[in-house]
């Protein structure tokens, strides 16, 4: 491990020197700097851990050198310790009110000074090693998001590419059948357009740019999103639609929000129970939603169920490629799917559950595309 660097500013050659023979005793890598400007200059030129700055200073003083690293991203995060010879509680609050993590008055104890910079050394220590924690877990969350959908494809092809195999296989028995030939045969088509959606759906997961938006009517997005569950699914299911925004214009992207409604759709007629094929109840309704932090507002969408609810072992990794608490072949993507689509978008997906039993999908979208910050549920 480096050692930890840090930078002292102070318009007194004695008290630079002080610092710098005690604090290098303890292994710790010392810059000087003599003035605000030439501090700034130093900060740039390499970033220390840590900074202690003297207050009083001619032509820039220790406040305004905090105030613009304060302003700068990149040094944002660097700790600074005020040293100065005013002792007075205003005086302290001003610092600590600019961006200080800790002041040290004169005349200096160098004993308190390298207790003080030691602590907060840990605390740069701790905060680094959490940093590297969470670029750990976020490569190990890819890896194994990698291994379920390599997992979930390999596992679903094979399932399908059994059913494509053992279906041919009847068509052959049963060659002089004309009938039972047809229904094996659309077997076989059913199960090979399974595998053509799982290869599209993986498209759309590798895509991450943001794609382009038109001024979109909202009611005609419902009604394509609903034709689209319609006619992929081939179902006839009706969805009972609330939309008291009608024609309620929005940024957008047809073909995405058209085809994650649809899937919100699948997701919410396959949480009944099979045996429930011509009673599977599902409303759509919209409101719109202002939020107070100026990022505008969001349309939600919500997909209300009534089906067998959340799984409770699936609730935290819903979204995750092929988690289902369905048996059914070749299905576990329409969730990921449309989440990250919508996210492309700006918004969010998310789920809840339905009072009184079932589910509830929220699709949330930014009204205005100028907004890039997706929504969190």
């Amino acid at each position: 491990m480096p050692a930890p660097s840090i930078l002292v500013v102070d318009d007194q050659p004695i008290n630079v020197q002080l610092l710098k023979r005690k604090l290098e005793r303890e292994g710790i890598q010392i810059t000087a700097a003599y003035s605000g400007l030439e501090a700034l200059e130093s900060v740039r030129q390499k970033k220390p851990d840590l900074i202690l700055l003297d207050v009083m200073m001619p032509d820039m003083d220790g406040i305004e050198v905090c105030q613009r690293l304060q302003a700068d991203e990149t040094t944002r995060g660097i700790p600074i310790i005020f040293i100065t010879a005013r002792a007075a509680k205003e005086s302290k609050i001003e610092g600590l009110s600019v961006g200080a993590v800790d002041y040290i008055t004169k005349p200096i104890d160098l004993d308190e000074t390298l207790a003080r910079v030691q602590t907060q050394l840990r605390f740069v220590e701790i905060n680094r090693q959490l940093v590297e924690l969470t670029r750990r877990l976020e490569e190990s969350r890819k890896a194994a998001t990698v291994g379920a959908v390599t997992q979930g494809i390999a596992h679903n092809l094979n399932n399908l590419l059994g059913v494509v195999i053992g279906y041919l296989d009847l068509v052959k028995a049963y060659h002089d059948k004309p009938d039972q030939v047809k229904k094996n045969a659309q077997h076989v088509e059913d199960a090979v357009h399974r595998i053509v959606s799982i290869i599209k759906q993986l498209s759309t997961l590798v895509v991450r740019s943001r794609p382009p938006s038109i001024r979109a009517s909202l009611q005609k997005l419902i009604d394509g999103g609903i034709a689209r569950f319609h006619a992929d699914y081939r179902l006839t299911a009706p969805v009972t639609v609330e939309n008291p925004l009608g024609d309620q214009m929005l940024d957008t992207n047809y073909e995405i929000v058209e085809e994650a409604i649809a899937k919100v759709l699948m997701n919410a007629w396959e949480s009944y129970d099979n045996k429930r094929t011509d009673a599977r109840p599902i409303t759509l309704g919209v409101r719109l939603l202002e939020r107070p932090d100026d990022e505008g507002a969001i349309v939600e969408i919500s997909i209300v169920d009534h089906g067998r609810g959340i799984n409770p072992d699936i609730r935290d990794k819903m979204f995750e490629p092929f988690i289902s608490s369905k048996n059914t072949v070749g299905v576990g993507m329409g969730l990921t799917v449309a989440r990250h689509a919508i996210r492309n978008l700006g918004g969010d997906v998310t789920m809840k559950d339905t009072p009184g039993g079932g589910a509830t999908a929220l699709i949330l979208h930014p009204l205005e595309g100028k907004k890039k910050t997706a929504i969190s549920g």
